[in-house]
């Protein structure tokens, strides 16, 4: 088994590059600028260092003027950004578990970057560390980890955390403090010992506005194979994988879809999924079978409605390709649920 590449996403490059569109400025030219090979973009495979990641935090800065840039982007961070670990956070039940899914899957965007929760009287302090032996985070970086999660736990709770700290390692930037205090609520205290942030330890049982556990289930499972793909060096299989899920029921995307989805050919979308030991047609098969022993859990889905869902031409179809993937038909399968 291949070790686990630490490394970064290349999806994290994306709100990098929102941000510099949002000041108004043309994304190429940054790319060009910042000399990132705009290629990368295409191969959800990619992931770069978190050295590359800080220097394209820092050209960012440059090339927009904004000394603020990693603060705001922070403030500009959607749920979206973040992928499957940002679902499986948006439907937890509480912020408690919303940080535990943010520490369990945070390896799937940015290995190497890490959330510490620590307890410290009847307050909780959220430290934003890289687990690297003798490393830093830049100052935009360590500010963009600690608007954006502060961000997300507001948007996902439906309320303003009231903090009592925020912290940070680097010195203070010239200037006033005002986008700090417009970010957090409050000014921050610099040339700490570390960057957090700290709040009332109540606040952790406060609900998550979306919660919902059957999507909870679903986005964990999709992360669950993500992590996994990481450690077998099969990143493309989780990518269709995810795709195809993710589109399901609105539509079963062709192997031509798919491939274009990617910015790929189908031909080099076929030997990058038969590298990894599979093809589309067994990674669609896979999604079918989930989504159809998820639909067969809900009693309100008949199985005519299940094989409507899982784009089958005819119920017959789909009872056979079942019996096909777990011995059973799709009707004894549900009886043996209630057995």
């Amino acid at each position: 088994m291949r070790t686990r590449t630490i490394g970064i996403s290349i999806s994290m490059v994306y709100p990098i590059l929102k941000s510099v569109a949002e000041r108004g400025f043309d994304a190429d030219r940054f790319c060009r600028f910042a000399s990132f090979d705009a290629a990368l973009l295409r191969d959800p495979e990619s992931r770069i260092d978190a050295a590359e990641l800080e220097r394209l935090m820092l050209a960012g800065a440059a090339f927009t003027g904004d000394d603020h840039f990693g603060l705001r982007q922070g403030r500009h961070t959607e749920i979206a950004d973040l992928g499957v670990l940002g679902y499986v956070m948006m439907h937890s039940d509480t912020v408690r578990e919303a940080l535990q899914a943010y520490r369990r899957y945070n390896d799937i965007l940015c290995s190497g970057f890490q959330l510490e929760c620590e307890p410290e009287g009847g307050d909780v302090r959220l430290r934003f560390v890289l687990q690297k032996e003798n490393g830093s985070l830049s100052r935009h970086c360590a500010e963009d980890m600690a608007s954006s999660v502060y961000r997300l736990l507001c948007a996902m709770s439906n309320r303003r955390f009231p903090l009592e700290e925020v912290a940070f390692a680097h010195a203070a930037p010239p200037g006033d403090v005002e986008p700090y205090v417009e970010a957090f609520g409050l000014a921050p205290r610099f040339e700490a010992d570390d960057h957090a942030i700290r709040f009332r330890k109540h606040l952790l049982d406060s609900p998550i506005l979306y919660a919902d556990a059957k999507l909870r289930h679903l986005f964990e499972s999709v992360a669950a194979r993500t992590l996994e793909s990481l450690s077998t060096g099969r990143a493309m299989t989780d990518a269709v994988f995810r795709l195809l899920l993710e589109r399901m029921p609105a539509s079963l995307p062709t192997l031509a879809e798919t491939a274009a989805s990617f910015h790929m050919s189908v031909r080099s979308l076929q030997a990058k999924l038969k590298e990894e030991g599979t093809s589309y047609n067994d990674l669609a098969a896979a999604v079918r079978r989930e989504l159809a022993e998820r639909y067969l859990r809900q009693p309100e889905h008949s199985v005519g409605d299940v094989a409507y869902l899982l784009h089958f031409s005819e119920p017959s179809a789909f009872q056979n390709a079942f019996k096909r993937w777990t011995g059973v038909t799709p009707g004894q399968y549900r009886a043996n649920l209630t057995m």
